[in-house]
């Protein structure tokens, strides 16, 4: 198949709920993502929501709650929201390495190999009532002698430490508590399908990136699972391999990238959008095929883009960057992307507004 990059990024959209935006409950575009960023709540609640036909505000943070979504550290060590059905597939991928295992870590925390079953087994105990601050987990935990050198960790916060609880599925974090982050157990939630075998979570992970990011080359799955999760390269390169009978190659601008085979008929169907969007910072949309794909994200907007800015796509593709400022939707067009769009702009302002609960008025400048 050849096709080109506006084409494949129009399939894009489509994967991606953006366009048309989808109907899909909230669960749903987390898992078509694969995980959205948990950084900032209003960050990832946009980026739910601007995938919605319709949606209600603090619905992420209601589907925490029931159990319909999971929070942990994921990708690159920040935290993510996944679902519980799929979310032990990319534990078990940034679980591989097996960081808790390193020289530093035994030295630092005085838990060598051994000890990690009895001190997870200690964990999860503690957290057997309900959620737990990270301070109070750290006073059940440290009670016993065995832990009790843990307490000063504790007390700074823990956080490396419950990175390795996170991947291993022994917790997540509940609902906050008075401002302040909990941590609650992953098997109490009914929808947890625990942490996968490696051997089924690695092609799983492929698959689902795939299905959502593609087109992809084998350095965008890299980049994905390899950078984001740690799985390793030749772990990597080995499940590419074992899919090979399930995907497609696509020939785009002289390069090769894939796609599944059962998606390669939409793929070769989709004609070129100019579809226009608002998405907030750090959105998957950008993440999952890196700044550094310059077709998606064009080098001048680069550094605006890493920083989190929150960005206007045209036709999949980054073209300037939106603020909102009291009432105003403060829209700055880069130059060398055409005119700017204002009656699609107007529309995505509208759309915007009514998910912020407040009129927005346009104004767009070129820089």
């Amino acid at each position: 198949m050849s096709i080109t990059w506006a084409g494949a990024l129009s399939w894009r959209l489509q994967q991606q709920l953006l366009d048309p935006v989808g109907g899909v409950s909230v669960a749903e575009v987390v898992r078509r993502l694969g995980a959205v960023p948990a950084k900032e709540e209003r960050l990832a609640e946009l980026t739910v929501r601007l995938r919605r036909a319709q949606s209600r505000p603090d619905e992420v943070a209601r589907a925490l709650v029931d159990g319909r979504l999971v929070k942990v550290y994921a990708f690159r060590g920040g935290t993510h929201y996944l679902t519980p059905e799929d979310g032990g597939a990319y534990l078990a991928l940034r679980a591989a390495g097996r960081q808790w295992e390193r020289k530093s870590w035994q030295e630092y925390y005085r838990l060598g190999p051994k000890d990690w079953p009895g001190f997870r087994a200690a964990v999860r105990e503690a957290l057997a009532d309900g959620p737990l601050t990270v301070a109070e987990l750290g006073a059940v935990v440290t009670r016993g002698s065995a832990y009790r050198h843990l307490r000063p960790v504790f007390d700074e916060g823990a956080v490396t430490l419950s990175k390795a609880l996170t991947w291993q599925g022994d917790m997540g974090f509940g609902p906050p508590r008075d401002g302040r982050a909990t941590f609650q157990r992953l098997e109490a939630n009914p929808r947890w399908a625990g942490v996968w075998d490696l051997a089924e979570a690695g092609p799983h992970a492929v698959r689902a990136y795939l299905h959502a990011y593609g087109p992809a080359t084998p350095e965008h799955v890299h980049y994905w699972l390899g950078d984001g999760l740690s799985a390793g390269r030749r772990r990597i390169d080995g499940w590419l391999a074992d899919l090979r009978g399930h995907l497609e190659p696509v020939e785009i601008a002289g390069a090769t990238a894939y796609v599944l085979a059962e998606d390669a008929d939409g793929l070769r169907a989709t004609q070129p959008t100019d579809a226009v969007r608002l998405l907030p910072g750090h959105d998957p949309w950008v993440m999952g095929a890196g700044t550094k794909d310059a077709r998606v994200v064009p080098p001048a907007l680069r550094t605006a883009v890493t920083r989190g800015a929150d960005v206007v796509l045209r036709g999949g593709v980054v073209c300037g960057t939106w603020s909102v400022v009291r009432g105003e939707l403060r829209v700055t067009w880069a130059a060398g992307h055409g005119s700017p769009p204002r009656t699609s702009l107007d529309e995505e302002a509208a759309r915007l507004g009514e998910v912020l609960g407040r009129s927005l008025e346009p104004v767009v400048t070129t820089a």
